[in-house]
């Protein structure tokens, strides 16, 4: 067993503390929704990042590639100072979403190079500019831009030209589980010796700001002989800590307190003379009394002043331990991060052992490591930021009667992968359930405790509702987690042999509330046709779907239909699984077979007179307007809405209905007594490739029309996947007409030029990772049904007769295809951003986009959205290990 193996099985089994320490931080606390308490619900504006560097945070840490303890007590991270700068450079800067033409977006360029599991190792990149960093400027020509215009980024501005940047990497590495060796590295990439101050700092969460009788940590220097400095850290939770600190390039430590600046920013005094920006104002202002002179606070910082000279490397070495160390620097400090270094190779090799490029190796490393990264303490008590805190003003009464007030029960208090911390520093649901695919290839106990987590009575509604994000845990994103259940259940056990029922049960039993709540809250009509809202697909459709509808009356959502149908079949497979240990999950199963049977019935509508959702004449499957009036409309957008009814698909082996004979039955008296019923599931009754039976909301007559548009290259099919939107409506958009109002859909490959959900996300056009995993799991499992003798014009109209299984494959190929260079040489992720593509410096240096252009690929919207993005790493897997076989990995 691999060290990082033995690692995670202590983790995991013998409560050893490998995972208290890890990266933890957001890198973005200020503007989020927990730190608003203003009337008008205006979080970017309430907390700015012009406060954030003297303003304490009330929920959370945010800090530059830092890591924390896994409830955020105590902090540890980067702030620089190029002597340009007007301050420290202590955490990410990017445009709120009122600021930028595409709505919010970070401005720095950073990258999570490597991490294990545990974090046992972590190395992490920030290229730092030499010159003023342009604040204004970048804010001013984005404000400038119109929504047709591209962002305007940091590149753009020329402050890298001539490599004038420092290349800051740090790594950590734990000796023990609560020993961690910090190494941080400065590289000046320009062509002339350049001042840089490095400031690791060590902080405690402002914790005892909020409540009269909590008390108050410290941290205090300690004398030391020899050759470094230190500080000891003591929480009354957390216990004792030391900074060991290099004394190389002649480090001081300064201390001040992790406490606002009232009179800088209201006005008003101060409890003490030393505040957050204490630091900030002695590095920069040269305020000797701005620092505590007993060096003792809540604050700290170890400041070291590095004349850098070309191409020259400069290693800061730190240490914080749980243990006072006479030689905290001695020869086992290096061979210690080499150490973890080798053992993180060893950990990826052996998850990847097929042949693979050392691209694809750094790509798949790479997306493991942004998601591993991408974790955060998420600390969020509802009710009491409703109410307020005793020692503060009580927050204004739109506050307490605004935005999540029926949420009062939601208490966070947990580790929690994000989808990008960032541009979305707080969790949502659905982006959730696809992290945990890959996820699952390397910690698949992290992965289950995190959909778990999910259902726990302090996420979960008491009405069955899984919260949503932040911004709105009311709002409705795609019924998945059931299907990233099952995924992650089938992973861990085809790793490890071991299947988990507990957890497969446990979660279960929590979903059967939350299916409760979507069959009771979302089909308005009780006819198994379901709304749902804007399920994660934001400015897909004509209207803000979230929204009431202009036109009054409501949708029926081809893809909330769907969406059903599949969370229908995501629970029979798990009942079933169940049922072979304990028989009273054998009726459940029948309950959701049934149920799926209705919805089928609904989406088909086969001799029926009513407006069906399937269009005879496109081939195709579309939303469906109800007015006031009763009118029906087909809104006949050709979008991801009409393929999601693909991924209500299951297959059923001979073997698993013989050992369940009264699910069985049920089955064959489906098909004997309903047949009006069952004629529109596809094939349950026909035995198809191994004697297996189908159930899927689309049979193969359809499936083959829907597949040429899916496939075709004028319409869905792009050299990088498949769009969110046809490229038929390039040129035939979309018209709807309503009351003399003109609506349109237009095919937008790349940004949005709609304002709907802030303007910073775009499913008209873009091709989106979640969706396509789906797209390609599905094909493997029609293929799985339909076997070798089931083929397709792939692409559509090039005479070239593909299975689905070989399809699959070349779908995988060109969403990896993003990250490889092309005949050019040039990686489409990267577009015209010149650096990426020509500068040895940045070309090994990958960003996960949260989507990626129509026609170019080129990477848009969140640059470190490695939470779903990252699921690129499991189809590298799957890809090297199953590309040159013709069984599929549907089940893998």
């Amino acid at each position: 067993m691999l060290s990082e193996h033995q690692r995670l099985n202590a983790a995991h089994t013998q409560n050893m503390p490998w995972k208290k320490w890890g990266p933890y931080l957001s890198e973005r606390q200020w503007g989020t929704v927990r730190e608003d308490y203003s009337a008008s619900g205006a979080a970017w504006d309430y907390f700015s990042h012009a406060q954030s560097h003297a303003r304490a945070y009330r929920w959370g840490e945010d800090g530059l590639l830092g890591i924390s303890d896994e409830k955020q007590r105590l902090c540890f991270g980067l702030a620089l100072w190029n002597e340009q700068d007007p301050v420290l450079k202590e955490r990410l800067f990017g445009l709120t979403g009122n600021q930028g033409n595409h709505g919010e977006d970070v401005k720095e360029y950073y990258f999570y190079l490597d991490s294990t599991p545990t974090h046992s190792y972590l190395k992490g990149l920030y290229k730092y500019p030499q010159a003023a960093y342009p604040y204004a400027r970048l804010v001013e020509e984005n404000q400038r831009r119109s929504r047709s215009e591209p962002e305007f980024e940091l590149l753009d501005t020329g402050i890298f030209d001539q490599n004038r940047y420092f290349d800051v990497f740090v790594e950590y590495a734990k000796a023990t589980p609560e020993d961690i060796l910090i190494q941080i590295t400065v590289i000046n990439r320009g062509p002339e010796p350049k001042p840089l101050h490095v400031l690791p700092q060590l902080w405690f969460r402002n914790t005892w700001s909020w409540a009269a009788e909590a008390e108050k940590p410290q941290l205090k220097a300690v004398d030391q002989p020899g050759n470094f400095s230190a500080a000891v850290a003591n929480h009354p939770d957390l216990g004792t800590y030391w900074l060991y600190c290099d004394r190389i390039a002649k480090a001081s430590l300064l201390f001040t307190e992790n406490e606002t600046n009232f009179q800088q920013l209201f006005d008003a005094e101060n409890s003490s003379p030393y505040v957050k920006d204490g630091i900030h104002a002695r590095v920069i202002h040269q305020q000797k009394a701005a620092v505590n002179p007993a060096q003792t606070g809540t604050k700290m910082a170890a400041h070291y002043q590095l004349t850098a000279q070309p191409g020259d490397a400069y290693r800061l070495r730190l240490r914080l331990s749980r243990q006072p160390l006479a030689q905290p620097f001695d020869e086992a400090f290096a061979t210690g991060v080499q150490t973890r270094r080798r053992e993180a190779d060893d950990f990826y090799q052996q998850l990847s052992p097929w042949p693979l490029t050392d691209q694809l190796r750094r790509v798949q490393r790479q997306a493991f490591a942004g998601l591993l990264w991408t974790k955060q303490y998420y600390r969020f008590e509802v009710s009491r930021w409703l109410s307020g805190d005793p020692t503060m003003p009580a927050p204004p009464v739109e506050h307490q009667r605004g935005r999540n007030r029926q949420w009062q029960h939601l208490d966070s208090d947990d580790v929690i992968s994000m989808p990008d911390k960032w541009e979305y520093p707080w969790f949502a649901a659905w982006d959730l359930a696809f992290h945990c695919i890959p996820l699952a290839l390397v910690d698949a106990e992290f992965a289950k405790q995190q959909l778990d987590l999910m259902t726990r009575e302090w996420y979960m509604h008491p009405n069955g509702q899984i919260p949503a994000y932040e911004w709105a845990f009311g709002d409705v994103n795609p019924p998945v987690h059931a299907w990233a259940t099952w995924r992650v259940y089938k992973i861990e056990q085809r790793l490890t042999g071991q299947a988990d029922r507990q957890f497969l049960e446990r979660v279960f039993q929590k979903l059967l509330l939350n299916f409760t709540w979507w069959v009771n809250r979302k089909d308005v009509e009780g006819n198994n046709i379901f709304e749902g809202g804007f399920l994660g697909l934001d400015n897909i459709g004509v209207f803000d779907r979230s929204a009431p509808l202009p036109t009054g009356g409501h949708i029926e959502q081809s893809d909330g239909t769907s969406w059903m149908a599949m969370y229908c079949l995501n629970m029979l497979t798990i009942a079933l699984e169940l049922a072979q240990e304990n028989s009273v999950y054998e009726d459940m199963a029948t309950k959701f077979f049934e149920h799926f049977i209705y919805i089928a019935e609904a989406m088909n509508h086969i001799g029926s007179d009513q407006t069906q959702l399937w269009d005879e004449a496109d081939g195709f499957f579309y939303d469906v307007l109800h007015l006031p009036n009763r009118e029906q409309t087909r809104l006949k957008v050709r979008s991801m809405v009409g393929l999601t009814p693909l991924f209500a698909v299951e297959t059923l082996e001979p073997e698993l209905l013989e050992k369940l004979p009264a699910f069985r039955e049920r089955l064959e008296w489906f098909e004997a007594n309903r047949p009006q019923l069952s004629r529109n599931v596809a094939s349950f009754s026909t035995a198809g490739a191994g004697k297996r039976r189908l159930l899927a909301l689309v049979p193969p007559d359809k499936l083959t029309r829907i597949l040429e548009k899916m496939l075709d290259e004028s319409e869905f099919l792009s050299p990088y996947g498949i769009r969110a939107l046809s490229r038929y409506h390039l040129a035939h958009p979309y018209q709807f007409t309503l009351n003399d109002r003109g609506y349109q859909v237009s095919y937008e490959p790349a940004e949005s030029s709609s304002g709907l959900f802030g303007g910073n996300s775009n499913w008209r056009g873009p091709v989106w990772f979640p969706v396509n995993y789906l797209l390609i799991e599905s094909l493997q499992k029609f293929d799985h049904y339909l076997g070798s003798d089931y083929k397709v014009d792939y692409p559509t109209g090039s005479g070239q007769a593909k299975t689905l299984w070989e399809v699959a494959l070349d779908l995988e190929a060109r969403l990896i295809r993003l990250f490889t260079p092309e005949a050019t040489g040039k990686l489409p992720i990267y577009g015209d951003a010149e650096p990426f593509q020509s500068d040895p410096h940045w070309q090994d240096c990958y960003l996960f986009y949260e989507y990626f252009h129509g026609d170019s690929g080129a990477g848009l919207g969140a640059s470190h959205q490695t939470g779903w993005t990252g699921l690129v790493a499991k189809l590298i897997a799957q890809y090297s290990q199953y590309g040159d076989r013709t069984q599929s990995s549907a089940a893998s």
